[in-house]
């Protein structure tokens, strides 16, 4: 972890912001990435990279965030950075003060994050694990390990052997369809 742990970066895109009695921002990555935020109420530094490039299936960096607030932030500019698992603990900061403030479409780079990125990871709520790049002393960056997919996480199942417990039709037979379907659309 001493060695490790501030060798290693998470990147993720900002995809939502909101505003209630708190400034959200939400990013692409979750706890299922670097859980050691949500877990232990770890401290990992954030850098937000403007990208100022509108992406397909992202709202517009324009567009107004909800804003619910009234009079109630008194706070800014201090945000929440939390991930997309719909858990209480899915967070990576609390009440963070940021130097640039979040818009859709920027880049958020959470520091410190080798020892507990990838090797802790793991697929809550059907999220597939990230890509993982090693970014090399010539400032070439290679993909070293893939980013998963459905069929992934779904290729340790026994189906044949759930259905011969479970008897035919039901929830397996729609998971088969379902699994066979993500596989066809990985392969295209």
């Amino acid at each position: 972890r001493y060695i490790t742990g501030p060798a290693g970066f998470l990147v993720s895109r900002v995809v939502h912001r909101k505003r209630i009695y708190k400034n959200y921002v939400g990013v692409d990555a979750c706890m299922a990435n670097l859980m050691r935020p949500g877990m232990y109420d770890a401290y990992h530094h954030i850098t937000i990279i403007k990208d100022e490039r509108d992406h397909p299936g992202l709202p517009s960096r324009t567009a107004p965030a909800a804003d619910n607030t009234a009079d109630l932030i008194t706070k800014e500019p201090v945000f929440d950075i939390v991930g997309g698992l719909c858990e209480n603990n899915d967070k990576f900061a609390i009440d963070r003060p940021l130097d640039v403030e979040p818009f859709v479409g920027d880049i958020a780079v959470i520091h410190d994050a080798g020892a507990h990125g990838h090797s802790m990871g793991f697929q809550y709520n059907g999220k597939p694990r990230s890509a993982e790049y090693l970014h090399r002393l010539d400032g070439s960056v290679i993909e070293i390990r893939r980013a998963e997919d459905l069929g992934d996480i779904f290729s340790t199942l026994d189906f044949d052997g759930a259905r011969a417990f479970g008897g035919g039709g039901g929830p397996l037979s729609w998971l088969r369809r379902t699994l066979k379907a993500a596989v066809w659309c990985n392969k295209r």
